[in-house]
């Protein structure tokens, strides 16, 4: 009888010591218990619980960490970045600094609230910890300037908006963290809609793993993120896994910093590492996509984490995810001293650069007057060509899923186009709370692409002949402009917070008011950023760079 290796044990993603800055939430909620054998319990009451989880919620909405901040700078400071990075990484700095007055959050797709918490086995609760962190949950998004996006589903094919952005994922694991009996340390993440989206999984084979054909890979399928997440991006590739789901967990923790920690090699305890060589090829080749920070140049990734983890043989999953301009998360930590959450930046200002937008603004920037009739409107925008910078002034009408659905149900019964998307642009997004005092919240661009079916349909009706959203766009989109004489212009996803306080003038319901955040709504801008990214004549900016350039010879 053969026998196998001794018996050896690691943890699959064995992290180092944390080096957390964290401040005190409180040191209510919280005492120790000595037990039987000498040992010292923990107790944590579930207000505890749930005044972090509100804690926490709160500020991954209106902060970033000082690393994030710092990489923005970088953009504007580099000398080989585009004018178009620059731009894009000052107005997401100048969104920081609106958003960290703690009124209007950073995106106005504040996320789906994700909770990881590992409670050591010398913690006491009462049991209730799911129950009392989803209430933590429910407090942020119902007391701040927060969307409400999630849906119950009703039946199969009917959902409502449940109006507490509620339920929120909550995984609780029994693990002693870094070895602590007696703490309890959790993650907290607010994911939205577009970066969520974009995470990729891909069941590959033994064939990937040679530098060669994994950078053809890699080459592929990162262009396919496109812009439609808010980059520059904070990105993770897995490569393995003892399961799909476990690869694709892995992605969205690496994209979070979470295991940035992790060992740097591998060894025969078979745990997960970190790739650093391979990292720095990875951001390099993004550098030479073309994309950029949304609208070309250097800036696709602020910076890559690649993790190798053991595999079946037979199976070879390769996960992506990626973290967004609202790079939202903080750790948290419950130990004897106090409930701590991570110390995220409150003073962002301090790295936006001493120069005046003149500084930044070396290509030509149009001035759009959207009070004029739709058919000068497109004849001047048809003067320039696609990465043209514009600035808009003057009505827009916003619909977005819902509100283009019933639209093309009214088509498809021989109604005719709502006057109001044959006489503006059309804007693609969808608000969170207004602020009293303001004339709207929080009000980014949604991604694009899920409007793509009804482009060709609206335009041949006379609608939506210019489209504002973010994000690149199928052919179809392309040859419906091409054939209808229109246009989908690019607005630089992620300054939500900046646009509603320096561009939005006033904002009023047009229709569907039952929709909430998904009615159709007219809002007057003045001086909103937007690049012309499909033309009248075919003409697509990501058509070319999101076009693989590595290639490999027959073996």
């Amino acid at each position: 009888m053969s026998i196998g290796a001794a018996f050896t044990y690691s943890p699959l993603l064995p992290t180092g010591p944390d080096m957390t800055e964290y401040r005190l939430i409180t040191d209510e909620g919280v005492d120790v218990e000595e037990g039987p054998g000498g040992r010292r319990f923990l107790t944590v009451e579930p207000a505890a619980l749930t005044q972090l989880t509100a804690e926490a919620m709160h500020d991954i909405a209106h902060y970033l960490r000082p690393a994030h901040l710092a990489q923005l700078r970088a953009i504007i400071d580099d000398p080989k970045a585009s004018p178009n990075d620059r731009f894009v990484a000052m107005d997401l700095l100048r969104n920081a600094n609106i958003a960290a007055g703690g009124v209007l959050p950073m995106c106005q797709d504040t996320g789906t609230a994700i909770v990881m918490g590992k409670r050591g086995r010398h913690v006491l609760t009462d049991g209730t910890d799911e129950a009392a962190i989803a209430l933590g949950v429910y407090q942020a998004y119902t007391r701040l300037n927060l969307r409400y996006s999630q849906l119950a589903p009703l039946t199969m094919w009917d959902e409502k908006n449940t109006g507490t952005n509620l339920p929120a994922q909550i995984e609780l694991y029994a693990e002693d963290p870094g070895g602590q009996p007696d703490a309890y340390k959790f993650l907290f993440m607010a994911k939205g809609g577009g970066s969520a989206n974009k995470s990729y999984l891909y069941q590959e084979t033994k064939a990937l793993l040679n530098p060669q054909r994994m950078m053809q890979f890699l080459d592929e399928k990162l262009r396919l993120i496109g812009t439609s997440a808010c980059p520059p991006y904070h990105l993770a590739v897995v490569v393995g896994g003892t399961s799909a789901e476990h690869a694709l967990k892995t992605a969205k923790l690496a994209s979070a910093k979470y295991l940035d920690n992790l060992p740097t090699s591998g060894t025969m305890l078979a745990h997960g590492f970190r790739d650093l060589e391979l990292e720095a090829a990875v951001l390099e080749l993004t550098r030479d996509f073309g994309i950029g920070a949304q609208f070309g140049g250097r800036y696709f990734c602020h910076d890559v984490r690649v993790i190798r983890l053991p595999r079946h043989g037979a199976s070879c999953p390769v996960a992506i995810a990626v973290s967004c301009s609202a790079d939202r998360q903080a750790v948290a930590k419950i130990t004897p001293s106090g409930v701590w959450l991570e110390r995220l930046e409150t003073d962002p200002a301090r790295f936006l650069p001493e120069v005046t937008d003149d500084h930044l603004e070396t290509e030509q920037v149009v001035k759009v007057d959207l009070n004029r009739p739709m058919s000068e409107i497109r004849a001047e925008l048809s003067k320039y060509p696609v990465k043209t910078r514009l600035s808009l002034t003057g009505p827009l009408v916003v619909a977005r899923d819902i509100a283009h659905a019933k639209i093309a149900e009214r088509l498809d019964a021989g109604e005719p186009m709502p006057q109001y998307l044959r006489d503006h642009a059309v804007y693609y997004a969808g608000p969170a709370k207004t602020p009293e005092g303001y004339a709207s919240g929080s009000f980014g661009p949604t991604t694009a692409g899920r409007m793509d079916s009804y482009v060709q349909k609206f335009q041949s009706a006379g609608g939506s002949m210019v489209m504002l959203a973010k994000g690149n766009r199928s052919q179809q989109v392309t040859d419906a402009c091409k054939a209808n004489g229109g246009f989908y212009l690019g607005s630089i996803g992620g300054p939500a917070a900046r646009l509603a306080q320096d561009c939005i003038r006033h904002v009023e319901v047009l229709e569907f008011p039952e929709l909430g955040m998904e009615a159709v709504w007219r809002i007057e801008v003045e001086d909103f950023p937007a690049f012309i990214v499909v033309d009248d004549k075919g003409n697509d900016f990501f058509a070319e760079v999101t076009k693989p350039t590595l290639t490999i010879g027959r073996r």
